[in-house]
């Protein structure tokens, strides 16, 4: 059987962010029609990662709808699965990848951004340095493709704040400052961001990352069949 793919999402107290996270899903389906697709939350949102695992025939492949390291990544989702479907395959988070610099690029083309703009690449944070690094390597992808500089900033937790990068880039030759919202979908962290004074935010990434969703999907069995090649051959 194909492996059935399991998205696992956050969660979120926002409507509209769940809206997003289901057209994601939708979008995600469309690209490989016939395919099943499952929508799951670690927490907040339902239903719980916790309880489509034990559901679902066969094979499965969970995606981690998260894009960079942290406590979801590396604890959370692990024993989820290691407590109701241990066979699963966990495909890697979704950041940084060039896929996701392309839909930050986009995302601020249609946002307005200009030739001249400063640019921070908001993110939620972490209190796990790994999380921050992984943010900052993407905030480096995005600057070469932009070809100036990007600062990585967090609404949460890390250094510098939102409002402590948009303090040094107003203080700049910059006339506008832009923010790149890397964020999958509205909610609290894209309402701190708009809120941060910034002359342009771009919206949450939403299904212009499902793309991606399927590449993690195929290297996750790739690397499945490698290691099964290995341990046989």
């Amino acid at each position: 059987m194909t492996p059935t793919l399991v998205l696992a999402a956050h969660g979120t107290r926002s409507e509209e962010g769940e809206q997003t996270l289901a057209a994601l899903a939708a979008a995600v389906r469309r690209a490989r029609a016939g395919h099943r697709v499952e929508l799951s939350y670690l927490e907040i949102s339902s239903p719980l990662l916790s309880e489509v695992l034990p559901a679902v025939p066969g094979p499965v492949v969970v995606v981690p709808l998260l894009l960079a390291g942290g406590y979801h990544v590396h604890i959370d989702l692990p024993n989820v699965i290691a407590e109701h479907r241990p066979d699963a395959l966990i495909a890697a988070r979704l950041g940084p990848h060039p896929l996701l610099t392309t839909a930050l690029a986009r995302r601020l083309v249609r946002a307005g951004l200009r030739a001249t703009d400063a640019v921070i690449l908001g993110a939620a944070g972490s209190s796990d340095p790994a999380g921050l690094a992984d943010v900052r390597a993407a905030a480096h992808r995005l600057a070469v493709r932009l070809a100036r500089p990007v600062t990585a900033a967090f609404a949460s937790a890390g250094t510098p704040t939102l409002e402590e990068a948009m303090d040094r880039l107003r203080s700049g030759p910059a006339a506008r400052v832009a923010v790149a919202s890397y964020l999958l979908a509205p909610g609290y962290f894209h309402s701190r961001m708009v809120a941060a004074g910034a002359d342009l935010v771009s919206a949450p990434l939403g299904a212009d990352v499902a793309a991606l969703v399927w590449h993690r999907y195929d290297e996750a069995r790739r690397l499945a069949a490698r290691t099964v090649t290995r341990a046989t051959g």
